[in-house]
């Protein structure tokens, strides 16, 4: 469970770290899993409703940069997800009532793993209720060299910022354009089996895996059972009734969403395919293309 401080540092900050969350041989367990769903994209050629490939990828040396949905592919990361040691915390943060909005296994590989830009989660998926944040399951030791988290401390009671270029959503900010100073950001590092959490709004990105080490990290984005969707952007549900009923992590659903007072900006029209945030952001103004990785 959460200490005080951590509480306070979420609500403050935007973010915390709960170390020692996964044991030894849950963690093997994972990566075993993962190894197998990686080898079987050979036979995949483009990005499709699991994978998420690397520019490079080939037949021969398959690269994957993201598993789509790891919840629908192996029951072990709902069972991962449903564990005390992982949604304890979120209880405490938002709540008994939780709805997993999203989960994805962003893979950084050793000295090519693919950056991904400036953004907030909240320009992706505005809700009712700001309630709402992600998880981050360190499925690796998570280092400065190879590609961490990095979080904007505060960020998360600013503004929301536009995320667009040239009139079009690209799911990233100009960070240059919108004053941010990025230098300010702290690098969320720790050995494998901790996890991170981030509250939706807050600012966040993270540079290439320059090391030679892998970084894998597991995201679960979560959600108060009265925060509904205000768009259908980039769904992440089937039908409805995946979205009231099976997408329950604990505790009941309500048809009651609460209204809260919390800034909105809608994402807009999209040039690209939705399908990748890797895509969307190809179009953006790219910092971590251009300057060395925030401190």
């Amino acid at each position: 469970m959460l200490t005080r401080d951590q509480i306070d540092e979420y609500s403050e900050r935007g973010f915390t770290i709960v170390e020692g969350v996964l044991d030894g041989a849950t963690l093997k367990r994972a990566r075993a899993i993962i190894d197998g769903i990686v080898a079987n994209a050979r036979s995949v050629t483009r990005n499709d409703q699991i994978y998420d490939l690397e520019e490079s990828h080939t037949p021969a040396t398959p690269r994957v940069r993201r598993i789509k949905e790891p919840v629908d592919r192996d029951p072990l990361f709902w069972e991962l997800l449903r564990s005390d040691a992982v949604i304890g915390p979120v209880k405490q943060l938002i709540g008994p009532n939780l709805r997993l909005h999203g989960s994805k296994l962003n893979m950084k590989a050793a000295g090519y793993g693919a950056p991904v830009e400036w953004h907030q989660d909240w320009a992706f998926y505005p809700h009712t209720n700001e309630d709402i944040l992600a998880i981050g399951v360190m499925l690796d030791d998570v280092t400065l060299e190879n590609g961490p988290l990095q979080v904007i401390p505060g960020s998360h009671r600013g503004p929301v910022f536009d995320h667009q270029n040239d009139g079009f959503f690209v799911g990233a900010i100009d960070v240059a354009g919108a004053g941010l100073d990025v230098k300010k950001a702290v690098t969320l590092t720790g050995g494998a089996g901790s996890m991170t959490i981030h509250h939706v709004r807050a600012v966040h990105g993270s540079a290439l895996n320059l090391s030679g080490r892998s970084r894998r990290v597991l995201f679960y984005e979560i959600a108060a059972a009265d925060a509904w969707p205000l768009t259908t952007f980039l769904p992440n549900y089937r039908d409805f009734e995946q979205f009231f009923s099976e997408r329950m992590i604990t505790g009941t659903p309500t048809l009651e969403p609460r209204m809260a007072s919390v800034p909105i900006r809608m994402p807009g029209a999209l040039r690209r395919s939705s399908e990748s945030i890797y895509n969307l952001q190809l179009a953006s103004k790219r910092y971590f293309g251009t300057f060395q990785q925030a401190g």
